[in-house]
């Protein structure tokens, strides 16, 4: 009904009636269909003495979603009110009986203590705490501010996280003017590793991430990040093992001293096909994305926008993004909650003489009544392509040690695929995450008569999972020891039954986990 409504021809000599129609519905429509059909008439042309009526109706859920879009168009902090009221988890609600209150004194404590867990603050919650509170203007009026200056940077950060949906950062207004706030006050901030990450982390998405897309003055975007570079090389940023405590913190740090001067190397503007794998802020738990550049600006979020990149392992461990004459098609990024409820985004990549072509773009959008937007084909220099695809599939300077243990050990897995199979195992998810970041983690697949070419009731496996811990020597040796025990021992004599059913489990001789 909506956008039905929305899609009316409306000569300007009736405005003024749908105006008073829409006015007469909100205030005295009995259903839920009449009060939007009042609403969206208002969202055609209403003015500041709507917002009142619409930030009331808006407290019903069902009419929340219509009240918010009219107000959107009228007053943005009305709007981000009525969402976080509706929508905000409990622990958001001192701010937001603030906010509802009207108590200007009691925003600014009550946005400082906010907690900064991305468990209560999603991109979305960001944008509409900053747009509620209306930040640039509560920063410009308290200068000094250091935790208030603290929380804009972690809204910025949290509103840019690919994980959640990175078009909130977009859809913010006055994110140019608080990018430009944060950045040009951040030597104000206590050198401390919290926010040493958080001045990384807006760097990263400055540099390659949802941030790039944003509509910048010319060379703004790069004197930010060059203002971030120059700060952070700053002796006193510096992070110190010695005065950390907790095994977390100094993951942390580790990540800190890895990733520091990533996003300020070679800027990605110049080179027409880029790739940069970014691991996120260890606390935030965001995942590992192989971001691909063209022309400077980051596909996924530029044209998909509900979710994140795939990781290295796979797209370029599994080798997904090289070129062969055959055309081949990738997945590039899948919606944060499955493919098959909020779609994914694919290219077809095929070479082409002296030239790799990257076209037929596609994406699933289940349920959408909107087509997807097209997307051009592109064409890349051949050896400039293969060239960026073998730097980014041997760079590990992203990846903590278990990661690239365990890149080394799925690589020897590919090389000799055999090791796997003797033992009537296929290749599983390797990796390390981060509940366990001081090991990899190998899975398999185990279905009897695999190696003979008979397997026996291939559609029911069982999964294993074998964990090698970091024990802090050569990677190389670890990765060589782990493959050579593969080669001469059977692995389901050590790993640990983690996936496939219980019956099957049974049947085959194995415990189920938590059986004991």
């Amino acid at each position: 009904m909506r956008p039905t409504i929305a899609g009316l021809s409306l000569p300007a000599q009736e405005a003024d009636e749908a105006r008073a129609l829409g006015r007469a519905l909100i205030r005295t429509g009995t259903t839920a269909a009449a009060v939007t059909a009042g609403i969206v008439l208002l969202g055609r042309g209403h003015g500041p003495e709507d917002v009142q009526h619409l930030s009331v109706v808006g407290l019903f859920r069902e009419l929340t979603g219509p009240a918010v879009n009219a107000l959107d168009l009228l007053d943005r902090r009305s709007a981000a009110v009525l969402w976080l009221t509706v929508y905000a988890p409990d622990e958001l609600w001192p701010f937001v009986r603030a906010l509802w209150a009207g108590d200007r004194q009691a925003v600014r404590p009550e946005l400082v203590a906010l907690p900064t867990s991305p468990r209560f603050v999603s991109g979305s919650v960001a944008r509409r705490i900053a747009e509620a509170s209306q930040l640039p203007d509560l920063l410009d009026r308290h200068p000094s501010d250091t935790a208030l200056l603290a929380r804009a940077g972690r809204l910025l950060v949290r509103m840019g996280c690919s994980r959640d949906a990175p078009t909130d950062l977009v859809e913010y207004h006055d994110v140019l003017r608080l990018y430009g706030s944060v950045v040009s006050r951040a030597g104000l901030l206590p050198p401390t590793l919290d926010n040493a990450a958080l001045l990384l982390s807006l760097a990263l998405d400055l540099s390659s991430g949802t941030g790039v897309l944003l509509d910048w003055p010319t060379g703004r975007r790069a004197a930010l990040l060059e203002a971030l570079g120059q700060l952070l090389t700053e002796p006193r940023w510096a992070v110190a093992d010695d005065v950390l405590s907790e095994k977390e913190q100094r993951r942390r740090a580790d990540w800190f001293r890895r990733t520091g001067r990533q996003p300020f190397e070679s800027p990605a503007a110049t080179r027409e096909f880029h790739i940069q794998v970014v691991a996120g802020d260890p606390a935030d738990r965001d995942p590992v994305e192989t971001r691909v550049l063209i022309e400077g600006r980051p596909v996924v979020p530029a044209v998909f926008g509900r979710g994140p990149a795939h990781s290295p392992d796979h797209l370029l461990d599994e080798g997904r993004l090289r070129a062969w004459p055959e055309p081949h098609e990738v997945q590039l990024a899948e919606a944060y909650c499955t493919e098959g409820c909020c779609g994914a985004l694919y290219v077809t990549i095929r070479r082409d003489a002296d030239q790799v072509v990257w076209e037929n773009w596609r994406q699933t959008m289940p349920g959408s009544r909107e087509p997807a937007p097209e997307l051009p084909s592109y064409r890349f220099d051949a050896s400039a392509y293969d060239a960026e695809i073998e730097r980014a599939e041997t760079d590990c300077a992203w990846s903590w040690r278990a990661r690239t243990l365990a890149r080394l050990i799925k690589a020897g897995l590919i090389e000799e695929p055999d090791l796997l199979s003797r033992w009537d195992a296929g290749r599983g998810w390797i990796s390390s995450g981060f509940d366990s970041p001081d090991e990899a983690e190998v899975t398999f697949w185990y279905v009897p008569g695999l190696a003979s070419g008979t397997p026996e009731r291939p559609d029911s496996p069982l999964q294993f999972r074998w964990t090698v811990p970091d024990d802090g020597t050569l990677l190389e040796a670890q990765a060589a020891t782990a493959l050579r025990r593969l080669a001469e021992e059977d692995p389901k004599s050590y790993a640990q039954v983690c996936g496939g059913s219980r019956e099957r489990a049974e049947e085959l001789g194995f415990p189920w986990p938590g059986s004991d």
